[in-house]
């Protein structure tokens, strides 16, 4: 469900569940984790580039997997994940070639540069699942485009477009002349062509590790708590029944 490949210096890491636009399943977590840890570790890796297969860069969690596993502890898979991907030392590229949902486009923060496909749509469906974000997004986002525009994306989770998601600083350019993928990977390789330590060196600067790696925890309990909600529970089995959830009485 993960394929990683070797091009130049550059490990491309691709999400290969197309049929299921990529959503996330317990092992995939695990084997997107495992990935990046080896490409950081790897000398002859000087950049890693993130894409999803088919159509779709991802749409998230997979809720059939999600419910019969669902995160029980901050260290569950999706956490772990998130985590290790915070903490990778070379540039990350991300490009997004279709949807980007919920941890599809809360893992895109972690990334260094983000290039889209026009008619890539991003969206923070959270609250209405009766979750929280997660991915330190709730301290990234609002650093990104102001508290006012994060509550508004955060709370009502509406679908953003490619040419939106520029507009707000969420991604570097928007491809419309030709496959996001071959950019992303063109802008990868002029990285590779640059000091590798003064590019780890000036994304280090950049980031502010300690504070999103605690952010991450909080959300990640908050997230977990979340989950065993009347409300979140209504929502799973609105999706899973094809139905508006009715969240009267429900918190």
């Amino acid at each position: 469900m993960i394929k990683s490949s070797h091009d130049r210096g550059v490990q491309v890491i691709e999400l290969n569940r197309p049929d299921k636009k990529n959503a996330f399943t317990g092992a995939m977590y695990d084997q997107l984790r495992e990935a990046l840890i080896a490409a950081d570790a790897d000398a002859s890796v000087k950049v890693i580039l993130l894409t999803g297969a088919g159509n779709a860069f991802s749409a998230g969690n997979d809720l059939k997997d999600f419910l019969q596993s669902p995160p029980e502890s901050a260290d569950a898979p999706p956490f772990a994940f998130l985590k290790a991907l915070a903490g990778v030392k070379k540039p990350v590229v991300a490009a997004v070639n279709g949807v980007a949902v919920g941890v599809g486009v809360t893992l895109l923060f972690h990334c260094d540069l983000v290039y889209a496909q026009e008619s890539a749509r991003f969206a923070f469906p959270f609250v209405a699942l009766g979750l929280v974000p997660e991915g330190a997004s709730s301290l990234l986002l609002p650093r990104l485009v102001g508290h006012q525009r994060a509550s508004e994306i955060l709370l009502f989770g509406d679908p953003i477009s490619a040419s939106e998601a520029h507009a707000l600083g969420l991604v570097n350019r928007v491809i419309g002349d030709q496959p996001v993928l071959d950019f992303a990977l063109a802008q990868a390789l002029r990285l590779t062509q640059l000091p590798l330590g003064a590019v780890a060196r000036t994304k280090a600067l950049l980031k502010h590790p300690a504070e999103v790696q605690e952010r991450i925890q909080l959300e990640a309990e908050a997230f977990v708590e979340r989950t065993q909600s009347a409300a979140a529970k209504e929502a799973f089995s609105a999706f899973l029944e094809k139905r508006k959830p009715n969240f009267s009485g429900l918190d």
